[in-house]
């Protein structure tokens, strides 16, 4: 078997070779003496990074395990915060810094108050049970965003197998209202989904038994039209996105070796860089002081990388 740089414990050689310039949009925000680092690992199947800059923590998800779990900036320390809970999917932050969570086992849409109490906020649509809320981003307006895929359903390791009694869809949840709207239902299976700088456009993956695309839709009247192919990273696929504030999308991305890691595409869809991990990535988001710190949710560990880029709030 050959080494990898994760069988050892040898530092990089910086600049970090597994950070790749595919266009020179990217030269500017790789950091030649910045390296990928694996910050927490012995997991299941990781997911919903948040960060969670008054604490500097990171929450993030081990769906198989019914965890979530919290990852100390300053100490390392790794603590689970809840188990069980609900299977959790994705997470944000809502602009008032309570934590979002969608949950595949309990097929719910939950908040967390500043006192720990669980609020659900979604857990059925004209009177019918959601099939498995699984990414969800929060708008400028207090909006909350969400993907209801099945996940949890199709099986008995993320969640508890059952018959799906609606469409796959995104809703858009008013939070003053509890009004849940159907915003994205041309898609077979929506996931990951993030606003543009100036929620302009509102890009969704698409992840069907197919193939799998990145959509992007302009946002008229508040609500997306005219959804196109915004990238096709065959035979990669993403997951989980996040856009900076520059307009470039990072996706989380699953394809095999030369392909697992972060895709970066700039706002016309062209590809701009990789970040390649030893793990299929699942999902991503910006963190730390400046939100400039990319967190990786990769199979059974977590990855940190310094860019000179940063992410957008509320996702």
């Amino acid at each position: 078997m050959t080494m990898t740089r994760w069988d050892t414990n040898s530092p990089i050689r910086y600049p970090d070779p597994d950070v790749l310039v595919l266009d020179k949009r990217f030269e500017h925000i790789k950091l030649g003496h910045a390296g990928i680092e694996r910050i927490a690992t012995g997991f299941r199947f990781t997911e919903g990074p948040a960060y969670f800059g008054g604490g500097r923590y990171l929450v993030f998800t081990d769906i198989p395990n019914d965890a979530l779990i919290r990852w100390d900036e300053v100490s390392g320390a790794v603590v689970t915060l809840r188990n069980p809970a609900g299977y959790p999917d994705g997470n944000t932050r809502d602009r008032q810094g309570r934590l979002i969570t969608c949950e595949l086992g309990s097929r719910t849409l939950t908040r967390t108050e500043h006192d720990g109490t669980i609020t659900v906020l979604a857990s059925h649509f004209e009177g019918v049970q959601l099939t498995g809320p699984n990414d969800v981003v929060v708008k400028s307006d207090d909006s909350i965003w969400f993907s209801d895929n099945g996940a949890g359903i199709r099986g008995n390791y993320l969640g508890d197998k059952a018959r799906a009694e609606l469409p796959f869809r995104v809703y858009r949840l008013d939070p003053a209202t509890a009004a849940l709207t159907i915003a994205v239902g041309d898609m077979e299976r929506p996931n990951g989904l993030c606003f543009s700088p100036d929620k302009s456009r509102l890009y969704v993956v698409d992840t069907p038994g197919g193939r799998r695309t990145t959509r992007v839709y302009d946002m008229v009247d508040g609500m997306p039209s005219n959804g196109r192919l915004f990238f096709d990273d065959t035979p990669g696929w993403a997951d989980g996105i996040r856009c900076d504030t520059e307009g470039n999308v990072w996706a989380a991305i699953t394809g095999g070796p030369g392909y697992d890691g972060v895709a970066i595409f700039a706002p016309d869809g062209t590809l701009i860089g990789r970040i390649l991990l030893p793990e299929r990535c699942a999902n991503l988001a910006f963190g730390g002081r400046k939100r400039n710190r990319l967190f990786m949710t990769a199979s059974q560990s977590v990855y940190a990388l310094y860019v000179e880029a940063q992410g957008c709030p509320g996702g």
